[in-house]
This record gives C-alpha cells, sequence and structure tokens, in this order.
C-alpha cells in the first residue's frame, strides 16, 4: 500500500511540474529565466508549480 501512495505522489509532483514548464512556454523569457523557474518549481516540490504561475514570470507571447 506504501508503494502505491508513492508512486501517485511521484505522478502528481511530476503532473504539477509538467502544468508550469508548460505555462512556462507561453511567457518570453530568457533562457537563465526558464531554467531558474523551472529549477524552483522543482525544488519546491507542492506549491513550487503554483507559485510560479502565479508570479507570471516574464511577457506573454504573442500570438500571430
Amino acid at each position: 500500500m506504501a508503494d502505491v501512495l508513492r508512486v501517485f505522489i511521484y505522478v502528481d509532483l511530476f503532473g504539477m511540474l509538467l502544468v508550469a514548464v508548460l505555462y512556462l512556454r507561453q511567457r518570453k523569457l530568457s533562457t537563465l529565466g526558464y531554467v531558474l523557474w523551472g529549477v524552483f518549481a522543482l525544488l519546491v516540490p507542492v506549491v513550487g508549480p503554483y507559485l510560479v504561475i502565479a508570479a507570471r514570470p516574464g511577457e506573454p507571447v504573442g500570438r500571430s
């Protein structure tokens, strides 16, 4: 049972990181900015992705 819960936690953390990365793709940032915000989302496991989205780093990418 503990192994199943551990897998669910890892899948959830990966899913939240994926949401943060997909959000960052929509923002205009430097390469260093992408790396730093991505590392922040990864190092703050539970609320990191939410903080990245709430901070709205960079400018939105223009639609063409």
